[in-house]
């Protein structure tokens, strides 16, 4: 599959403006293979997490708990430190030598181990008063408000083997290695996965309550993200002992791109944090029925969205310290064109099918019918902000390259004004949590329209009339695609019905792979490009792997 607008191998040749490389796909084909595989587990956590202890009281005081520490994570994970940090130790890298990117590597993993444990002792110390502020509500139900607590706690020293697992990340990115990084969320939803089944039995036996196994499984996970990075690096050269450089020059750089960068790429998890304030007063399972949807919604971004923007950003930074504006253009023009073809389809899928995809994923066990209609409800809130995720993960990163940290925060803590307006209005207009999914989702769009418009003043252009096209081609192959897979399943349901799982799964797979035909068909006609560049691309890998087998 190629994806254009991501980084061109230093061995590929030149490519034309608008083609696509060989070494770009298969960078960004091997991140999204990846981060499906991440996702997917992730998926499959939350799937066991909700059938094991339903959508109820025990496993919103699980996310409530796990909401602060993985504030910070997502921060540090898919926003600012890579942000500021990939761009720092690449240039580093390529204009001084491996010797001088690995002190640089030291000296921040030493200064992100220092801050974070601060950070951390903090958080298990003011638990309590942040439980409290964050989920007043919770107090009503007794031994909810405690059991938050007692999981937060426990949970904040995640922070630091997160920090030092994206400080791994960024440093193997800049090594042209981006498959392992991202398949190494995948060693926490494992970690997290097996205390389900070999942690929490045993917790009864020491006198702890069962949710704490499912706390510590997260510290685990933590733990197997860096231990899965880690001898990669060595592999490469990199040795690390404590090396403290709080006043050199590039700490200080990364510093300065980071602290108005956790502001401007902050929206999405601050929204999460507001979303989270007003759910707890939405009745029991609310929470839980945002964080499942949010889960579902971030498949196709961790797919589509993040493998695009992880590949690309090297090269974007690389035009940008050559000062080589068209280099830059041509490149986020083209992720830009890439992120439409693949995420306006997963859109207007997931509106159409939120029902049926969630009743089939989880309406076992513990979850019951309502527990299924409320993260439907969430996930069609959330879906139509689909696009603008992951046009985000393209346009934050493109400014701080660019050395500009202050178009982002302001336009991020914008958005973030706009969003907390528009869920303060929408949850009191009987859409309950699902008018949070809505709102934010509305103002995550805002954000990528307004940063992109932006960028193009600062660009002189993304290449307009290609991005006006292929919008118009990829929204009428969209509207034709959900249109099938919404009347094929309608249909099934009324003519086929029945909950036995199988049933659920022929009616779920033939209302999506009639859509996928349609929309393939839809964009045949309509000689959509980015699309025949991708089938081209899977084609032609399915084709060479059948002859290598003859």
């Amino acid at each position: 599959m190629s994806e254009p607008g991501l980084p061109v191998t230093e061995t590929a040749a030149p490519a034309a403006p608008g083609t696509p490389t060989p070494g770009v796909a298969r960078s960004a084909g091997l991140v999204g293979v990846a981060t499906m595989a991440s996702r997917l587990l992730g998926l499959a956590r939350d799937w066991v997490f909700l059938t094991a202890f339903g959508a109820g009281h025990l496993m919103d005081a699980y996310n409530v708990a796990f909401r602060l520490p993985n504030l910070v994570r997502d921060l540090f994970a898919e926003g600012a430190m890579s942000a500021a940090f990939v761009p720092t130790f690449t240039r580093e890298l390529h204009t001084k030598g491996r010797d001088a990117a690995w002190e640089l590597g030291r000296i921040v993993i030493t200064g992100l181990i220092i801050v974070t444990g601060i950070v951390a002792i903090a958080g298990i110390l003011l638990a309590g008063p942040l439980t409290r502020w964050l989920a007043p509500e919770y107090a009503a139900v007794p031994g909810k408000l405690e059991l938050t607590t007692t999981l937060t706690q426990v949970m904040f020293p995640f922070l630091v083997l997160i920090a030092v697992a994206v400080a791994c990340m960024g440093m193997l990115n800049s090594l042209r290695s981006f498959f392992l990084p991202a398949l190494a969320p995948a060693a926490f939803n494992v970690a997290c996965i097996a205390s389900a089944f070999v942690i929490v039995p045993f917790m009864a036996g020491f006198g702890w309550h069962p949710m704490v196994g499912l706390a510590l499984g997260t510290l685990l996970g933590g733990f197997a993200q860096v231990a899965m990075q880690w001898p990669a690096l060595v592999k490469e050269g990199f040795r690390f002992w404590p090396q403290i450089g709080f006043t050199d020059p590039r700490f200080r750089e990364i510093v300065r791109l980071m602290i108005p960068g956790t502001l401007g790429l902050a929206a999405v998890q601050i929204n999460q944090l507001v979303n989270v304030y007003l759910a707890t007063s939405e009745g029991e399972g609310a929470v839980t029925y945002l964080g499942f949807a949010f889960r579902l919604m971030y498949l196709p971004i961790g797919l589509f969205g993040v493998s695009i923007a992880t590949a690309a950003i090297p090269g974007i930074t690389r035009h940008a310290a050559a000062e080589d504006m068209a280099g830059v253009r041509n490149d986020v023009s083209q992720a830009l064109r890439m992120t439409l073809m693949l995420n306006i389809p997963a859109s207007f899928g997931l509106i159409v099918l939120a029902g049926p995809i969630v009743e089939l994923l989880v309406q076992y066990r513990s979850v019951n019918a309502s527990n299924t209609a409320g993260i439907a409800a969430a996930l069609m809130g959330y879906a139509p902000g689909l696009v603008g995720y992951s046009a985000v993960k393209i346009a934050s990163p493109t400014f701080y390259a660019l050395k500009d940290s202050r178009t982002p925060v302001t336009i991020g803590m914008a958005c973030i004004a706009l969003n907390v307006v528009l869920n303060l209005l929408l949850v009191r207009t009987g859409l309950s949590y699902a008018g949070l999914a809505l709102g934010t989702g509305i103002a995550a769009l805002v954000n990528a329209t307004v940063l992109f418009t932006m960028l193009r003043r600062r660009l002189g252009g993304l290449d307009d009339r290609r991005v006006l096209t292929a919008l118009i081609k990829v929204l009428i192959a969209s509207t034709a695609m959900a249109a099938v897979a919404w009347g094929v399943e309608l249909e099934l349901a009324q003519h086929w019905a029945g909950s036995e799982p199988w049933r659920r799964a022929v009616r779920v797979g033939l209302a999506i792979g009639l859509g996928l035909g349609t929309l393939a068909l839809a964009a045949r006609l309509l000689r959509l490009h980015e699309f025949q560049v991708a089938f081209g691309r899977v084609w032609s890998r399915v084709a060479g792997r059948l002859r290598r087998r003859r």
